[in-house]
């Protein structure tokens, strides 16, 4: 089953990234466990949570500029 959803989206959507903070946020963990300390539960979820937004933002912006002449 495929569900389609049309989503009017702002003019400005290209330039949509994470707030700073937040990705501040997703770099210290993203680099708490690559310098090898291992993340908490909570921390893992959330970074996971961060990257799923960093990704999905990604995934619209590309889309939006694909669109535009």
């Amino acid at each position: 089953m495929t569900v389609t959803i049309d989503v009017d989206l702002p003019a400005d959507l290209a330039r949509f990234r994470l707030p700073l903070a937040v990705a501040n946020r997703l770099q210290t963990l993203l680099d708490q466990q690559d310098s090898g300390q291992p993340l908490t539960p909570p921390e893992r979820d959330e970074a996971e949570g961060l990257v799923d937004l960093a990704e999905f933002l990604t995934l619209l912006r590309l889309r939006t500029e694909r669109m535009t002449p």
